[in-house]
C-alpha cells in the first residue's frame, strides 16, 4: 500500500507517525517549503502564510502536547510560536519523521484514475502513483476578502499579510473582524501606532487565557460532564465574573452560548481598550477612499485597514469540478476526514477546534492509520453519517462561514477515540 501525504504541517507530521506505528511505511510526504511546521514557521515574508512575529498559543501547554511526546517542563503555560516549531523540530527528529519527507516540491495536480488510485503530478513533471491519499495542506492559506476591498485607497493588509507592527508608527489603523488573528494584530499595532480602531460586524465571545487562575481550556475541560447548555452557563458566569460586562468595553454583547461559537482567545484586548489604545467600532458599511461609514451612522478616515476576515478552503491541486468546497456551506465528510466518494481520500486538519488543532490531527490520524491497518472498522453507514455532517454545524453554531468547520474539542475527541479503541 502506497499512501502519499500532501504538507508536512502539524497535520502532515501526525499523519506520518501515526501510518508509519501502524506498519505502513510506503509513505511519501510532499511538502513545498525546504522546512516542517506549515503556518508555525515564521517567515517575515508577507506572501508566505505564517504566524506573526509574536504569535503565541491560544490553547494552554498541557492541553497542546502529544500524547506520547511532551513538552519541555520549562516551557510556559502559553508557548510562543518559537517554542512550538521547536516542539514540532524534535517530535520529527525522535520519531524520525524526516525520511518520509519530500522537501521543497509542490504537488501541481491530482486526479483519481479509473483503477481508483491517486497520480500526483509534481512541479519536475513526474506523475507517481498511489493507492491511499491524506490531505494535510491546512486550511489558512487562501484569504477571505471583503467586498469592500477595493473601494480603500490606503494600504490594505489581510491578516495573513501581518507580520509585525513595523511600518504602522504614527497611522490610523483600522482593524476589522474579532477573532484571534483580529485581536492579534489590534493589540500588536496599538503598541506603534496612532490610532487603533477594532470593528466588530456582529457580536463575539473574547475570553482572558486565564480563568480563576487556570488556562482557560483547562478551565473549560473540567466541566465536560456537564450537559452543553449547563455548560454554556457556568461559563457566562465565570466570563461576568472574571472580565464583567461586554458594554464595559464598549463591545456588544452576545445572545448566544459560549459553545455556539468559536471563541477568542486574549487578555490583552480588554486591557488596550480600558487604557484607550484600541477603540471598538461596528461593523463597515461602505467605503469611500480613505473614509469609512460604519452601521451607526458614524466615519473616520484610516490610512491603514487590516482585514482579518477569514479563509476560504482551497485545494490548489485538485480540479474544480472534483472537490470545491470553497465558497460551500457544507463539508460532506464523517468525522471530518472520510469522503463518501473516495474511501482511500483522507483530510486531516480540516477542522476549527475549540482547542488545541494538532492533539485532535494526532487522533485523526491514528484512527486512519488503524483503518489501513485493518484493526478497526468505520460504521456501516459512514457515507450517510457524512452527508448529516455536512450540514450538522449549522444546528450546533452561528450560522457564520468561520463555523463551518467547527469542531467542539472534548465531544469530537470521544468520537476519535471510541473508534480507534
Amino acid at each position: 500500500m502506497r499512501i502519499a501525504i500532501i504538507g508536512a504541517g502539524c497535520s502532515g507530521l501526525t499523519a506520518i507517525k501515526q501510518l508509519a506505528a501502524a506498519g505502513l511505511h510506503d509513505i511519501v510526504c510532499y511538502e513545498k517549503n525546504g522546512w516542517i511546521g506549515g503556518n508555525w514557521a515564521y517567515a517575515a515574508d508577507p506572501d508566505c502564510s505564517s504566524i506573526s512575529q509574536k504569535t503565541h498559543t491560544i490553547s494552554s501547554k498541557s492541553l497542546s502536547q502529544f500524547s506520547d511526546f511532551p513538552m519541555p517542563e520549562d516551557y510556559p503555560d502559553y508557548p510562543g510560536h518559537t517554542q512550538i516549531l521547536a516542539y514540532f523540530q524534535a517530535y520529527a527528529r525522535h520519531f524520525q519523521l524526516e525520511s518520509y519527507i519530500r522537501f521543497n516540491t509542490t504537488v501541481l495536480q491530482v486526479e483519481k484514475t479509473a483503477e481508483e488510485r491517486w497520480r500526483l503530478t509534481l512541479e519536475d513533471g513526474s506523475q507517481p502513483e498511489f493507492d491511499c491519499l491524506v490531505i494535510a495542506n491546512g486550511h489558512l492559506t487562501m484569504p477571505r476578502h471583503p467586498d469592500w476591498k477595493k473601494d480603500f485607497s490606503g494600504q490594505y493588509l489581510h491578516a495573513r499579510e501581518f507580520k509585525t507592527a513595523q511600518g504602522l508608527e504614527n497611522k490610523k489603523v483600522l482593524v476589522v473582524g474579532a477573532g484571534n488573528s483580529g485581536c492579534d494584530c489590534a493589540v500588536e499595532a496599538s503598541y506603534v501606532a496612532a490610532q487603533v480602531d477594532f470593528s466588530l460586524r456582529t457580536p463575539q465571545y473574547i475570553i482572558p487565557k486565564l480563568i480563576m487562575g487556570k488556562p482557560t481550556d483547562t478551565y473549560a475541560a473540567t466541566m465536560q460532564w456537564l450537559p452543553q447548555r449547563i455548560q454554556g452557563w457556568l461559563q457566562k458566569i465565570s466570563l461576568r465574573i472574571q472580565i464583567g460586562h461586554y458594554r464595559d468595553y464598549h463591545l456588544p454583547e452576545p445572545d448566544f452560548s459560549p459553545t455556539q461559537a468559536h471563541p477568542t482567545i486574549n487578555s490583552a484586548i480588554f486591557d488596550k481598550i480600558r487604557h484607550g489604545r484600541i477603540h471598538p467600532r461596528p461593523g463597515v458599511q461602505s467605503i469611500s477612499g480613505q473614509t469609512v461609514f460604519f452601521t451607526d451612522g458614524s466615519s473616520a478616515q484610516y490610512d491603514v485597514i487590516i482585514a482579518a476576515t477569514g479563509y476560504q478552503i482551497s485545494f490548489p491541486f485538485f480540479p474544480a469540478d472534483f472537490i470545491h468546497w470553497q465558497d460551500g456551506n457544507s463539508i460532506p465528510l464523517y468525522l471530518r476526514v472520510f469522503h463518501p466518494d473516495h474511501p482511500s481520500l483522507f483530510f486531516i486538519g480540516l477542522i476549527q477546534p475549540q482547542g488545541c488543532l494538532w492533539t485532535l490531527t494526532e487522533m485523526q490520524s491514528r484512527l486512519v492509520a488503524r483503518l489501513l491497518a485493518g484493526e478497526t472498522q468505520l460504521p456501516a453507514h459512514w457515507r450517510q453519517l457524512a452527508l448529516a455532517e455536512g450540514i450538522s454545524w449549522q444546528h450546533q453554531y452561528i450560522h457564520r462561514p468561520r463555523h463551518i468547520l467547527e469542531v467542539a474539542y472534548f465531544s469530537y475527541l470521544q468520537r476519535l477515540l471510541k473508534l480507534i479503541r
